[in-house]
């Protein structure tokens, strides 16, 4: 095979046995690579209780991965998430998978349980299981300090081991497969730490084309202000646009309660850089380098973490969030559903929270101590354990981003039918309604979201199955990764085709959730936005969703989907799309 290496590791850690999987050439091409490759082998057991040994953790490549397409240095890792019962996939950076591919898997495919605490080291064909019982209670750093230099890895913190639900795995010490909880079901198999070393290459089909295909998707980043103008996300990381979900009155605040935060202009990507410096890093293949770290070198919070610890919890001190993030990066704990825990639990006991007390209570959630016990099985949990139900502010027990719905029709509508709960990266409508590409929506209408958001989440589900980065699709599109992908695998599939490709695989994953009784009611969002207005201001006029609106378009979206008015897939749809 050219772009896929054609063969994936399936590692049972009960018997220590490794053997190969050799996927048909059919199967590559329908679902390509990553999250695509992923959902098929999750499907047989995506009924099995997330702890059970048979549960499969997947990681996956696709077919762009270790080639000279921009952005390529991407994987998928999946299983059914211990915080939602959902789909949990993520899309993760660093070096992992471009370093597994080297060694000559497309991906690896972990079952079974561990009778202690152990290690998975990879290096080109050799599987190897290893006692790993020293690592075991290390937090991410140490782990990583102990490994070699020359290896990429990925790491189950003490989140993991104590029970977190939000648990996240950790790759390359610095690169996170977050917010649904698989940093769990990796520690729920006694797996402490992989790591990876492969000194082999990709055959690719035509070298030329991806050489000209890179071509024009780095220009296309040079012409995008949002990638490279001198305040776009390679200059600030993501948290550049901090200020415009800000000044657009969308920030979540106080527990979504607001949407502005008055100390925002001081809580920017801009005060961050001032106090800390900036020196920028990124994942392997990538030349935008979203990631920042300071003089000491210490990572720069994400947007989401950056607005969650200072506005969703009415926090003004910058070196608190910092703490904060530092502290979740080495327990391996998500940091959005980390933030918005915190922010449930200070609604709920009545009065904000200090900067010490965030700092305290993320060490009791990391270690399972005092109200950490409750804390650790993030909002939902949470809030139902006291009585206060409607205090998280969840989509399918996943805690939602840093946008406000109300600020954001499309954005309320993504996040209600996303398969993986309460996330902004399935379909990410603010890339339109806010950012202005490919073209400006507006934002305060859901007329014409359905279509909008169906079509962006099979563009989404491609991109993190080729796999790439959704930052660079702010400049470029599946034209241009169509020829990438061409000159990797010799496959003419066009834009229209990997478009076919995303919505199978979106369809797919609806089919696994209604195997595990989801419904349209779970495709809803908290009570309160429909009921309490924003923060208006600024001649920004934030309103209550209209129920109704909400309603109807969610309905045309599964109309558009395939879904019928409970949000089951049709069996109709389903053989149009070749599925078993």
């Amino acid at each position: 095979m050219n772009g896929w290496q054609g063969k994936i590791a399936a590692i049972d850690l009960t018997s220590g046995r490794t053997d190969t999987i050799t996927p048909s050439r059919d199967v590559y091409e329908r679902y390509l690579g990553g999250r695509g490759l992923a959902g098929h082998f999750l499907c047989e057991s995506i009924t099995l209780p997330w702890d059970s040994p048979s549960m499969p953790l997947v990681f996956m490549t696709g077919p762009l991965v270790d080639t000279p397409s921009p952005t390529s240095g991407r994987m998928t890792v999946a299983s059914r998430s211990p915080l939602t019962g959902a789909v949990g996939d993520t899309s993760a950076g660093g070096r992992f998978g471009t370093r597994l591919k080297r060694a000559g898997w497309d991906g690896i495919i972990i079952t079974g349980r561990a009778p202690g605490t152990c290690r998975i080291d990879i290096s080109d064909g050799t599987v190897t299981i290893r006692d790993a019982a020293g690592l075991s209670g290390m937090d991410i750093a140490s782990v990583v300090k102990t490994l070699p230099r020359t290896v990429s890895s990925a790491v189950a913190g003490p989140a993991a081991e104590h029970g977190c639900l939000f648990s996240n795995i950790v790759i390359d010490g610095d690169f996170f497969a977050g917010r649904t909880g698989l940093g769990l079901v990796m520690a729920a198999k006694n797996l402490k730490c992989i790591t990876v070393n492969g000194s082999g290459t990709t055959a690719l089909h035509d070298p030329s084309e991806i050489a000209k295909a890179k071509e024009e998707i780095r220009r296309l980043a040079a012409a995008s202000p949002v990638l490279k103008g001198e305040l776009g996300i390679s200059e600030f990381g993501t948290g550049a646009i901090y200020d415009l979900i800000s000044t657009r009155r969308m920030m979540p605040t106080e527990n979504f309660r607001r949407t502005f935060y008055e100390q925002a202009a001081g809580m920017n990507a801009y005060a961050f850089r001032q106090r800390y410096g900036s020196r920028k890093t990124g994942c392997a293949g990538c030349h935008i380098l979203c990631k920042k770290r300071d003089r000491q070198g210490r990572p720069i919070p994400e947007f989401e973490t950056m607005s969650h610890f200072s506005a969703l919890l009415c926090n003004g001190d910058t070196d608190a969030v910092m703490e904060a993030n530092l502290i979740c990066n080495n327990a391996g704990m998500d940091t959005i559903s980390a933030a918005a825990t915190l922010a449930c639990y200070a609604e709920i006991r009545g009065a904000p929270l200090t900067a010490a007390e965030i700092v305290s209570l993320l060490g009791d959630i990391t270690d399972s101590r005092g109200e950490g016990e409750i804390l650790k099985l993030g909002s939902w949990r949470y809030a139902a354990e006291r009585g206060v139900p409607e205090s998280s502010i969840s989509v399918k027990r996943l805690e939602l981003p840093a946008y406000d719905p109300r600020g954001a029709y499309g954005m309320a509508l993504a996040y209600a039918v996303s398969t993986r709960g309460g996330c902004h990266l399935r379909a990410y409508p603010i890339s339109h309604e806010i950012l202005r590409k490919p073209v400006a929506t507006d934002r305060f209408s859901f007329s014409g979201k359905a279509r909008i958001i169906k079509l962006s989440e099979d563009v989404n589900a491609a991109v993190d199955s080729l796999t790439a980065c959704k930052f660079i699709f702010f400049a470029a599109t599946l034209e241009e990764y169509a020829r990438a992908f061409y000159g990797a695998t010799g496959v003419a599939a066009d834009a229209q085709g990997l478009l076919s490709a995303g919505e199978r695989i979106c369809f797919h994953e609806r089919i696994m959730n209604g195997a595990n009784g989801f419904t349209a009611d779970d495709d809803d969002l908290p009570e309160r936005f429909f009921r309490q207005e924003g923060s208006s201001g600024n001649g920004i006029i934030v309103r209550p969703l209209d129920r109704g609106e909400f309603l109807k378009s969610r309905s045309n979206y599964f109309m558009i989907r395939g879904l019928d008015e409970r949000g089951h897939p049709l069996e109709s749809r389903r053989a149009e799309l070749g599925l078993p």
